[in-house]
C-alpha cells in the first residue's frame, strides 16, 4: 500500500496531473468518480496568494468528494513559498505540493517552475523551509532536468528527500523539450531502484492507454503514475487502467449515452463553481475532447461553444446523445 504520510492512496495509485486551466473542481470530479486516486489542484502562484488575488485563491477551493487532495503551489522566492504552503494549508487538502517542473517561459524563466532545476542548493533550500511551514505532507512534481547535458534528477531527490518531502512526481522529459519529444523512464527507473530512496516515486509522460501503464508499471518498477493529457476528455482512463491491471481485459470505450452524461455532470459542476456565465464558457474547452472522432460534429460543437442558455446546452447535448448513439449504432 502506497502511503503519503499518514494517508493510504491504494496498491498502485493513478493520479490525476496539476494541469493549468484544466484540473480544477469540475474535472477533477469527473476523474475522481472514474477512479482517480489522488489529484492536484492547478498551480497555484505563491505571489497570487499572498497578494490576495481572486483568481489565485479560487484555485484553492476543495470538496470533500475530492480527497485526498494536494494544493500544487509555485514561486520563486522562498519567504513567498513558505508564505503561500501556509496559505494553501489553511484551505484544508491533504497535502502539500511544490511544482519544480513547470516548463513555460514566463513561469522557468524566472526561476520558478522547472527553472529552479539550475539552482539545486536553492531548489533544496526552499524546500526545506515550505517542509517546517506546514504539518501536512509535503509533495514535488519536477523533470529529468533543465536540459539533456544537465540531467541530475537522481541528485534531485535525494536532495529533496533529505529536505523532507514524503513523495516525488517525475515528468520524464527535460524542460528544453517542453510537452515534445520522446519522454525516458529510463532515469525514473534509476532514482526508484537507488538504494537512498524511499520515498514512494511515481511516474508521469506520456501514459495514455492501459497496455502502456501496465508496461510501464512493470518495467519501471514505479510505485504510481501520473496522468495528465491523457485525461483530457477521456475521464475514464483511470477506471480502464485499473480494469485491465486487475483483469487483463479492456472495458468497452464510453459509448455516447456515457459521454453525454459525463459531459452533462462536468457542465453543471462548472455551472455551480463558477457561477453561470463563466461556466459555461469555460466548459468550451472541453466539447471537442469529448467527442473526438465523431464525424460531421462539426456543427454541433459549433453550437455547443456559442450557446449561453444552460436549459439550451443540455437540450442540445441529449440531441447529441440521440443521434450519434444510432450512428454508432449502424442505425
Amino acid at each position: 500500500m502506497v502511503t503519503i504520510g499518514k494517508h493510504q492512496i491504494g496498491e498502485f495509485p493513478l493520479l490525476l496531473a496539476p494541469m493549468e486551466d484544466v484540473s480544477d473542481p469540475p474535472f477533477r470530479a469527473v476523474c475522481k468518480e472514474n477512479g482517480a486516486d489522488l489529484m492536484y489542484t492547478e498551480f497555484i502562484s505563491a505571489e497570487g496568494l499572498i497578494r490576495d488575488a481572486a483568481k489565485s485563491r479560487q484555485k484553492l477551493d476543495i470538496y470533500d468528494y475530492e480527497r485526498p487532495i494536494g494544493i500544487q503551489i509555485f514561486g520563486e522566492k522562498i519567504e513567498s513559498m513558505r508564505e503561500a504552503a501556509a496559505i494553501a494549508e489553511a484551505a484544508g487538502p491533504e497535502l502539500i505540493d511544490i511544482n519544480y517542473g513547470c516548463p513555460v517561459k514566463k513561469v522557468a524563466g524566472r526561476g520558478a517552475g522547472a527553472g529552479i532545476l539550475l539552482d539545486l542548493p536553492k531548489m533544496q533550500k526552499m524546500t526545506e523551509e515550505i517542509v517546517k511551514q506546514v504539518s501536512l505532507p509535503v509533495t514535488v512534481k519536477t523533470r529529468l532536468g533543465w536540459d539533456e547535458n544537465s540531467i541530475y534528477i537522481v541528485e534531485v531527490a535525494k536532495r529533496l528527500q533529505d529536505a523532507g518531502i514524503q513523495a516525488l512526481t517525475i515528468h520524464a522529459r527535460t524542460r528544453a523539450q517542453m510537452y515534445k519529444g520522446h519522454s525516458d523512464w529510463s532515469y525514473i527507473a534509476e532514482v526508484k531502484n537507488h538504494p537512498d530512496i524511499h520515498i514512494p516515486i511515481f511516474g508521469n509522460g506520456d501514459i495514455d492507454s492501459p497496455e502502456k501503464a501496465v508496461a510501464y508499471k512493470e518495467k519501471y518498477g514505479v510505485d504510481g503514475i501520473m496522468i495528465g493529457r491523457a485525461a483530457i476528455g477521456n475521464p475514464w482512463i483511470f477506471k480502464q487502467i485499473k480494469h485491465y491491471m486487475a483483469t487483463g481485459e479492456h472495458l468497452p470505450p464510453a459509448d455516447m449515452n456515457e459521454r453525454v452524461a459525463t459531459v452533462k455532470k462536468h457542465l453543471r459542476f462548472s455551472i455551480e463553481w463558477k457561477g453561470e456565465r463563466t461556466g459555461i464558457f469555460e466548459m468550451r474547452r472541453h466539447y471537442t475532447n469529448y467527442f473526438k472522432g465523431l464525424i460531421n460534429f462539426k456543427p454541433y460543437r459549433q453550437q455547443l461553444v456559442t450557446l449561453e442558455d444552460p436549459a439550451a446546452i443540455f437540450d442540445l447535448l441529449d440531441e447529441i446523445a440521440v443521434k450519434f448513439s444510432y450512428e454508432q449504432a449502424g442505425v
